[in-house]
């Protein structure tokens, strides 16, 4: 058993870990950066460790400093969290180098799936299906040509290391292929130092599904069911239930029990999940996320586990406390998420928090570190609070997140609150008929409104 776990993340998801570490008997390190001082995290950790100036890069992405506070406080492991470092095989590698366990997979598995096509070819070998496309990089415009007419258009051109679509293009005609495949390629440069990219085809009207994977590091693996992640802007999530409104129980074992095999296979350790897009009865694997999901708290919901909880016992060795077969769904979940910006252009709105008033009550919860009186910082993203409703059924879950809304106070500054209740008003909403354009498209007829 661990004695003491260092947490190098903030905000939300640092609390969701210090609460796992206290309620398992485990002593808990906050470290933070200058702009952090008074952050919820810092004040409830039993530790805390400054690593440097507001920057992230100077703080929550340095290294040595991290690696320093687990020396200073005598942390024998880490949890990343999500973001930062999280998905980081050099840090891994580090950590492990240190004597120290990484609450997470191995830095080999890290590696895999970070390189888009790497983890593509993985998966496909493990027998779960993709999206058609390139057999790896694409490296000129005549091979991106030939593909794109293998495959037919539209096609999308993909940054291999990529992520929250940058260096992503689409093309819908091959008129628009050389356009999109530079643009594609100069943004990947400049995002992620790495400008080859491939190309996949263009699904019309795809949702995105999502398993949730989890692996003891000895080939043994579970699935615990999917979650609908289609509302998205600017491909990112704001909105995540569970289950899935168009997924099946016999869609849901076929599919679980592949991604579960499949990570059996390759001894994966801890929480993964796997990314499809999902059209006319069919899953095409875009992805594998090797760290825990910001949307986690919908599966935990419905299946009445702690995943964090699991994921420091299995870095411990220990053994997956569940079986595929205690698993059992219950009722359906809903997570929004609550940033803080200023709409209609989502730009973001850091300041001092006035009155602040979580919701309550039977089925929700406020995974948050916002407090009255906080300021929040310009340094780092904008999410301040995940919404999260459960319910014996989707009505009684959608009921419940309109009322906690209503319920939910943040003054002082901008939040995309406001967005959710005019989505509960929606008739797509309710009846789940929505897909991974859908949000985008309704912003747009809002916007000429």
């Amino acid at each position: 058993m661990f004695d003491k776990i260092l947490i190098a993340n903030r905000g939300e998801i640092a609390l969701r870990v210090i609460r796992a570490c206290r309620e398992m008997g485990i002593r808990s390190v906050a470290v933070h950066s200058t702009a952090d001082a008074d952050a919820m995290h810092v004040r409830l950790a039993d530790e805390a460790v400054c690593i440097g100036p507001a920057p992230a890069s100077q703080s929550y992405l340095s290294v040595p400093a991290i690696i320093s506070a687990c020396e200073i406080t005598g942390a024998e492991a880490i949890h990343p969290g999500y973001g930062f470092l999280s998905e980081n095989a050099a840090f891994v590698q580090v950590v492990e180098d240190h004597g120290l366990t990484f609450i997470g997979p191995s830095a080999e598995h890290i590696r895999t799936m970070g390189d888009k096509i790497t983890a593509k070819e993985t998966m496909e070998a493990l027998g779960v299906p993709c999206v058609p496309g390139s057999q790896g990089g694409v490296a000129s415009l005549d091979e991106a040509r030939q593909v794109a007419a293998e495959i037919g258009y539209p096609v999308l051109i993909k940054a291999t290391a990529g992520g929250g679509g940058r260096g992503m293009k689409l093309a819908r005609t091959e008129s628009d292929l050389a356009h999109a495949w530079s643009t594609a390629r100069a943004e990947a440069k400049a995002a992620f130092g790495n400008d080859e990219v491939y190309l996949e085809k263009y699904l019309g009207q795809p949702r995105h599904i999502e398993i949730q994977v989890f692996g003891d590091g000895r080939g043994g693996a579970v699935h615990l069911g999917e979650r609908d992640c289609s509302l998205q802007r600017r491909h990112q999530k704001v909105w995540e239930e569970a289950p899935g409104p168009a997924i099946d129980a016999a869609t849901r074992a076929e599919i679980g029990r592949t991604c579960a095999e499949a990570v059996g296979r390759i001894g994966y350790r801890g929480a993964g999940t796997i990314e499809f897009l999902y059209e006319n009865g069919e899953f095409y694997f875009i992805e594998m996320n090797t760290r825990l999901q910001v949307e986690h708290p919908v599966t935990e919901a419905i299946f009445g586990v702690d995943l964090v909880r699991e994921q420091i016992r299995v870095a411990q060795g220990q053994a997956l406390s569940f079986a595929q077969d205690e698993l059992l769904l219950n009722g359906h979940a809903i997570e929004v998420r609550i940033n803080a910006e200023k709409l209609p252009t989502f730009s973001p709105s850091p300041g001092r928090v006035g009155t602040y008033h979580a919701p309550g009550g039977l089925g929700v919860r406020m995974d948050s570190a916002l407090y009255s009186g906080y300021v929040i910082p310009p340094y780092y993203d904008s999410l301040i609070g995940k919404l999260i409703v459960h319910g014996r059924d989707r009505a009684e879950a959608l009921a419940r997140l309109r009322r906690a809304l209503v319920e939910l106070v943040v003054e002082g500054v901008d939040t995309t609150v406001p967005l959710f209740h005019a989505l509960l008003d929606e008739p797509d909403i309710h009846a789940g008929a929505y897909d991974i354009h859908w949000l985008e498209g309704w912003l747009e007829d809002m916007a000429a409104a």
